[in-house]
């Protein structure tokens, strides 16, 4: 990451997701757009175009609203080439897949088969947990469990985890970790906090989700999220890959850069093994998925009235760029120059991918988005592009 970001909330929601904001860079010259035909709408193509300008390598966007549905890209999907990102590409969604995660538990609860305030040690004995960790502790990130892909403390502590940066993580980057060796990674580590007592991002609180959908319906995880909300909503294009490295077709390539004996390199990491995040973050999808998918949960086909709502309730200790978390989503009041425009969200970034998913409460207008790493590192512009990116989306400005 730059340094220019370090110790500013958005580095700190990062690190502490355990994945990378995404770095970027653009070939000099390539400035075309394309967007979808039959409608033009300058204020997304230069939207679109500024991302690149920032020097991310590529983008695709898709925003549906009152004026319809609107795809474009910008920049390249291969250094070295001039094509354009496939606007029906796919995609590493990162921390997006928790909501998906998120989303797949609460059905259980719809059904019965678990509470939201049911401890978890019930569900997994085997573990060991404290049993003042319950289930929507593990979805909204209050249960203090050490995040086993590192803790990053304000003072500039940093208790480390797993690889998933730098030439550390290049070298493993198709290694394959279980969820469990995850899972007993983390309670090997002291909690962060007491349950309840706090909110800290932790990715494994999502690895213990996973565990527990596979324990109380006897099926892979994979398996359940495919039954119970893939298919259904035919979203034939988003999967989740386990130890796969693979890419399915289309795709825009994607790269790291990093520091080797004091030698700047950077490397394509489309291909890689996601199992080190896995639930919280290893899912690939396409923007017209991701469109589906939230704007379903949003307007209620998914969950039933009483847990959507659950999902909303927001922890006010989790304030931040991307406003407070609920359970497995974001909400995020845009302000009184955009009339106070509530979104809910839940972006995601897997070194050299990086995923926008964006909707109202009614789920009646949505923004997804990829954008692709390159040769150069533009993190420190992600913020400001991503906050005129929801003001031209949500507000018209």
């Amino acid at each position: 990451m730059s340094t220019s970001l370090r110790g500013t909330k958005t580095t700190k929601f990062i690190q502490r997701a355990g994945v990378t904001a995404v770095a970027a860079g653009l070939l000099a010259g390539v400035t075309v757009s394309t967007a979808s035909a039959g409608q033009d709408r300058p204020e997304l193509r230069q939207a679109v175009q500024e991302f690149v300008g920032n020097g991310f390598a590529g983008m695709q966007l898709r925003v549906r609203d009152e004026r319809g549905e609107w795809t474009g890209s910008a920049g390249v999907r291969e250094l070295g080439g001039t094509a354009k990102p496939s606007t029906d590409g796919h995609f590493r969604v990162g921390s997006t897949a928790k909501n998906f995660t998120a989303t797949l538990v609460l059905r259980l609860v719809a059904d019965g088969r678990i509470d939201l305030d049911t401890p978890v040690a019930g569900v997994l004995p085997r573990f060991g947990f404290d049993r003042r960790i319950t289930v929507r502790m593990l979805l909204q990130h209050t249960s203090g469990l050490f995040n086993h892909t590192g803790e990053f403390f304000p003072d500039g502590t940093v208790v480390p985890g797993i690889p998933w940066r730098g030439k550390e993580w290049v070298d493993k980057r198709f290694h394959t970790y279980e969820p469990e060796e995850l899972v007993r990674l983390s309670l090997s580590k002291p909690p962060r906090f007491e349950p309840g007592a706090g909110w800290s991002y932790s990715n494994t609180n999502y690895v213990v989700a996973r565990l527990m959908v596979e324990a109380l319906t006897g099926r892979s995880f994979a398996d359940e999220l495919d039954r119970r909300i893939l298919r259904p909503l035919k979203l034939r294009d988003t999967l989740s890959p386990g130890a796969w490295s693979g890419m399915p077709k289309p795709y825009a390539h994607a790269y790291y850069t990093y520091d080797d004996a004091g030698q700047q390199k950077t490397l394509d990491v489309t291909h890689q093994n996601p199992s080190w995040v896995s639930s919280a973050g290893d899912m690939i999808s396409t923007t017209k998925d991701l469109q589906t998918y939230f704007s379903a949960l949003q307007s209620g086909k998914i969950l039933p009235a009483w847990l959507l709502a659950e999902m909303r309730k927001t922890d006010p200790r989790s304030e931040g760029f991307f406003g407070r978390y609920g359970l497995g989503q974001f909400s995020k009041d845009l302000g009184p120059d955009c009339g106070n425009t509530v979104v809910l969200s839940h972006n995601g970034s897997n070194n050299g991918y990086a995923a926008l998913m964006y909707s109202t409460p009614d789920g009646s207008k949505t923004m997804t988005a990829s954008v692709t790493s390159g040769a150069t590192v533009a993190d420190a512009k992600f913020p400001a592009a991503l906050e005129k990116l929801l003001k031209t989306v949500f507000c018209g400005k």
